[in-house]
């Protein structure tokens, strides 16, 4: 969450300037510290919670690891990297409340350490939906069920896609001093050029978004036409029921966070022109909306537990 606000809200070059006066730089502050306070208790409660959710379907899924099936193992994965993932939060806490303090290595590891597990959460979300796609609209199982290590093999494969995906992450990182926060060092990536962030952007939107979107939409849609013909027992309209709940809760967590990445970016495009100078009014409003987005975006991975642990736990129509 917090790398997701700071990481995208950065100094793009030498020649990009903020314009903040004496009261704008009193109200950033003023700001500043607030939202300190209130994103390190909010990044400790997600944290825990989100570490409890996801342990829980760990335990459910270890209990019943002779029979997993390949949707069960990419759960598994999808834990992992959620668990992952919210073990880099307290790093980005800390830094909002007394900066980055952890050196450069830290902070290359932890930014893409993030990133990796960002990216593997949203596509085992998406392997899981192409799974039941197939198990159930075609009746072909995409990975036998005697070879588990198949599945594994190619959770490992998007994994290593992942790591791929985190190379600028290794290379961009840096600390640096932000007057906007007292002169606080950040971890944060320094690109060479304007063009460097709008390409990592787009990125980001395609693969992080857009293409998990329409792959859950096409899946889910087909899966729900599939179970609505014939006769509609209990075990089906529970199915449903899933089904619209796993995609109501991605579109409703991500959906504003990028709508409100996209206005970011066209705010920097602005920002970058010398004839343009962007308020600290402006610029505090837009860090509000983001860290407001991101963090409804990152309780997602507190509700997949809640989500998935029921399907795991017993024989789901749905999931079997």
């Amino acid at each position: 969450m917090q790398i997701m606000f700071f990481l995208f809200w950065q100094k793009m070059n030498a020649n990009t300037k903020i314009t903040i006066g004496l009261k704008d730089s009193d109200f950033y502050t003023y700001y500043n510290d607030s939202y300190s306070e209130n994103y390190e208790y909010c990044c400790v409660e997600l944290t825990l919670l989100g570490l409890v959710g996801n342990g829980l379907v760990l335990v459910i899924l270890w209990k019943k690891r002779r029979i997993m099936n390949a949707t069960d193992i990419f759960i598994l994965h999808l834990c992992l990297a959620d668990i992952l993932l919210l073990l880099t939060l307290p790093f980005w806490a800390v830094e909002a409340v007394k900066g980055w303090i952890f050196g450069i290595a830290l902070c290359k590891l932890t930014g893409a350490l993030f990133k990796i597990n960002f990216y593997c959460g949203i596509f085992m979300l998406s392997c899981v939906s192409l799974d039941r796609y197939l198990s159930i609209v075609h009746a072909v199982q995409m990975y036998s069920r005697k070879k588990p290590m198949v599945t594994h093999c190619c959770c490992l494969m998007v994994w290593l896609f992942c790591l791929l995906l985190s190379i600028p992450d290794w290379i961009s990182l840096n600390n640096y001093k932000d007057s906007r926060r007292q002169d606080k060092t950040e971890c944060a990536p320094e690109y060479p050029s304007h063009s460097w962030l709008l390409v990592t952007r787009l990125l980001y939107h395609i693969l992080g978004f857009i293409l998990p979107a329409l792959i859950m939409l096409f899946c889910y849609s087909c899966i729900l036409l599939r179970l609505r013909r014939g006769s509609q027992c209990m075990q089906k309209k529970r199915a449903i029921r899933v089904i619209v709940a796993l995609v109501l809760a991605f579109f409703i967590h991500w959906t504003p966070y990028n709508i409100t990445l996209i206005v970011d970016t066209i705010q920097i495009n602005e920002t970058i022109s010398p004839s343009n100078q962007t308020s600290c009014e402006s610029a505090t409003a837009l860090d509000v909306a983001l860290t407001v987005t991101s963090t409804l975006a990152y309780l997602h991975v507190c509700v997949n537990p809640v989500l998935f642990v029921g399907l795991v736990s017993q024989k789901s129509f749905l999931w079997s």
